[in-house]
């Protein structure tokens, strides 16, 4: 791999003995941390943590400075990676590029120590008061989100003056512990001494690491190559590394970030090519061939390897009806039996579910008594709490005789006749002024307009009132789209992923198809398309390959929810099922997600078309399945630029049942009032849609209840009723519902 003298971060493996410990520095430049997921490192391990500083100024330096006193030698380093019998640690060394934030990020994900560097002097820069500029805050907020390892602060480039260099680490002291771990250490770092003290106090302390890291096996590459096959266009990835917190089983699944999901070929277990011991040969890694032994073998057991499912195979017969059984019939029998036979006038084709949501309206246009409401519509007139008057019937007649007089009145005067004579272009025109002069967009976000030319009843076809959102039943198995059945669900998924961390547990036990944590490995990833392979292994790459263990079930796709909340130094808007770069744990891909509210009381949730500044929502998106916790970061592309941080946040659930409601609402407008009574208009254009929506539940925004009594005229006026007397600048409005899901990504991974 080529490693660059130009990068910012550093990265540090340390490992004592046969059995080793693996420690991983990085040095990024000088900046905070916040937000952080720490496990302290488990076993009776002794770790020993050598803490690298990443400056701004001459980090190549510094990089080559930590790898020779850690060697010992003369400073001729031949490779990235070195062994020190004196510190009892194996060490290397990367650079993570300043500038580029997605490099910074990924080497964050496996580094051991996350080491920033200051150099003094930052302190005195006219430019700015502060020694840490916007790119290093940008990634102190990265790394705060994906979780801090054990975090140092190195100070470079310090006066000579013993006095001037504690008045320096006291003032970077003073300016970045608010910003840091409390347990974060700072160093002086520019001679010898300083380093000495810094590995000995190295030795004293336990590594901390995130908790999702700490949860599956990995390998950063030290070598990385293909065997490529011509007739298929795909080859096998080789990836050689040391194996990281736990077990890998050769029939389990791997994660290579950028590339996707793969099969083990084969994991061969090679000779350490940095051993502690300083009887080690110096040629020992100039080569792959050349001074590097196999130590043991391991091939898949094709019964027992995980296969690589993604999608599921969609059955186009499986909608298909079977012919009843004779059970079957004689249920059927017995429930027409028991079911009420209650007659309601339902729209053509609804069916019994879809009725659920109409309320039923025994009222004959020939009696028009509100009475009729308690015998069972269900539309509840009062909803303030006024249910028990009436009880003597004389509100019941008082609203009947309102009920006559407004019915006796005209409605075919000549201000309906001129209602009815309105041409398309009058009556877009009317419903403007009429907007205009109450608007209320900001706070209504949801309204939309009825079209003209086009029946409501077939414009919003999918759409549904709802009595009650919160209450209200909805099946979450109606009507799903083609795109759920290429997805996994689980029954149960709690239970799910306490199964799968029971078998990873196992695999630590000492499984015989097992490579041990700590060894020098060689992974044969098979069937990666060569295009994808050549790009990790191009000498331009800066990042290393990783490549995670996954865990039953990880490799396939469903519907996974995170908590997320827009990055405050994003200002663009972000809208709902645009495609954005989700890195979840070692995972990044492109995601179209559906932001959506989080109702605790409630199994329905409101779809938002904009992720919003200051609050978490909920992002939905089709991906594949992980198992909680996770760290989110949601990158943006940007033209010409390196991606922006738009969003942060973790892995919520994996559940397609999730009911995401998107909500529109119909807006109409008195054209006559008279107490609680009051022909509107606007809402529809023609009386079959009065018709269709008459079960649904009319709201005014001065905080009324109603409902539509019958049409009137030609061109959609409605006689509506309320619970309390309306006035003639209210605004009536309808809400109605449809369930919203997130768009397919049209290509999940990009190298």
């Amino acid at each position: 791999m080529d490693l660059q003298a130009h990068h910012v971060s550093l990265l540090v493996f340390l490992a004592s003995a046969p059995g080793s410990y693996l420690v991983t520095l990085v040095l990024c430049c000088g900046h905070t941390v916040a937000h952080r997921y720490v496990l302290k490192s488990t076993g009776n391990y002794l770790l020993q943590v050598l803490v690298g500083l990443s400056s701004l100024a001459n980090v190549g330096s510094l990089a080559k400075d930590l790898l020779a006193f850690a060697e010992g030698g003369d400073g001729k380093l031949k490779s990235s990676t070195v062994a020190s019998p004196t510190y009892k640690l194996r060490t290397t060394v990367l650079q993570a590029p300043y500038g580029d934030l997605t490099t910074c990020m990924e080497l964050a994900k496996v580094a051991d120590l996350l080491a920033f560097v200051l150099p003094a002097n930052s302190f005195y820069s006219s430019d700015s008061s502060s020694p840490i500029d916007d790119f290093g805050s940008q990634c102190l907020s990265v790394f705060r989100a994906v979780g801090l390892p054990s975090t140092a602060v190195f100070i470079r480039d310090l006066p000579a003056d013993n006095k001037s260099r504690q008045e320096l680490k006291k003032a970077a002291t003073s300016f970045l512990s608010a910003e840091l771990p409390e347990d974060c250490k700072f160093y002086l770092a520019d001679t010898k001494d300083d380093l000495h003290k810094f590995m000995w106090h190295f030795k004293e302390q336990h590594l901390s690491s995130p908790h999702w890291r700490s949860q599956r096996p990995y390998v950063m590459s030290e070598q990385v190559s293909i065997n490529p096959d011509e007739n298929t266009g795909l080859c096998t990835l080789l990836v050689s590394g040391y194996l990281r917190v736990h077990n890998l089983s050769v029939n389990q699944l791997v994660h290579v970030s950028g590339a996707g999901d793969f099969q083990l070929g084969q994991i061969d277990v090679l000779k350490d090519p940095c051993p502690l011991s300083e009887r080690k040969s110096s040629d020992v890694m100039e080569t792959e061939d050349n001074g590097i032994q196999i130590v043991n073998t391991f091939v898949p057991d094709p019964s027992s390897q995980e296969p690589l499912l993604v999608e599921n195979v969609p059955d186009p017969l499986a909608g298909e009806q079977t012919w009843p059984t004779e059970e079957d019939m004689e249920e059927a029998n017995i429930n027409n039996k028991q079911r009420k036979l209650v007659k309601r006038k339902l729209p053509q084709g609804t069916s019994e579910y879809q009725a659920a949501w109409i309320v039923d309206d025994t009222d004959d246009e020939d009696n028009d008594s509100d009475n009729d409401n308690q015998a069972g519509s269900g539309m509840v007139i009062d909803e303030q709490g006024h249910s028990d008057q009436g009880s003597d019937g004389s509100d019941i007649d008082a609203v009947s005789h309102f009920t006559e007089k407004f019915d006796g009145e005209t409605i075919g005067d000549s201000e309906m006749a001129d209602e009815e004579n309105l041409t398309k272009d009058q009556i877009e025109a009317e419903i403007k002024k009429i907007k205009e002069a109450n608007a209320d967009d900001e706070e209504f976000p949801d309204e939309v307009e009825t079209p003209l030319d086009v029946p409501a009843k077939k414009r919003f076809a999918k759409y549904r009132g709802l009595k009650s959102f919160r209450t209200s039943s909805w099946d979450p198995k109606e009507s799903l789209p083609s795109d759920y059945a290429r997805i996994f669900a689980f029954d149960n998924f709690t239970r799910t992923q306490k199964h799968v961390l029971a078998k990873m547990a196992e695999l630590d036990g000492g499984a015989k198809d097992c490579a041990q944590m700590g060894s020098y490995v060689r992974l044969y990833v098979k069937n990666v398309p060569t295009d994808i392979a050549s790009k990790l292994c191009h000498p331009s790459r800066r990042v290393p390959v990783v490549v995670s263990g996954l865990f039953q079930h990880e490799s396939k796709m469903s519907v996974l929810h995170f908590s997320i909340k827009k990055h405050d130094s994003y200002e663009a808007p972000i809208k709902s099922k645009e495609p954005l770069i989700f890195n979840v744990g070692f995972r990044q891909f492109t995601a179209r997600p559906l932001f959506s509210s989080d109702n605790i009381n409630c199994n329905k949730h409101k779809m938002e078309r904009f992720l919003h500044h200051g609050r978490f929502s909920v992002a939905s998106v089709y991906a594949p399945i992980s198992f909680p916790p996770l760290p989110l970061i949601v990158l943006k592309n940007r033209d010409g630029e390196q991606p922006a941080i738009a969003a942060i946040g973790s892995l919520k659930s994996v559940d397609p049942d999730r009911i995401i409601l998107k909500k529109i609402v119909l807006t109409g407008y008195p054209q006559r009032v008279s107490k609680l009574k009051a022909i509107m208009r606007y809402m529809f254009h023609n009386p079959d849609d009065v018709k269709w929506f008459k079960p649904v539940e009319l709201w005014t925004k001065h905080g009324r209840r109603g409902r539509i009594k019958e049409t009137v005229g030609t061109h959609g006026a409605m006689k509506c009723i309320f619970n309390s007397s309306i006035q003639q600048h209210d605004t009536v409005c309808m809400s109605l519902y449809k369930r919203a899901y997130p768009k397919w990504p049209e290509q999940l991974y990009h190298a």
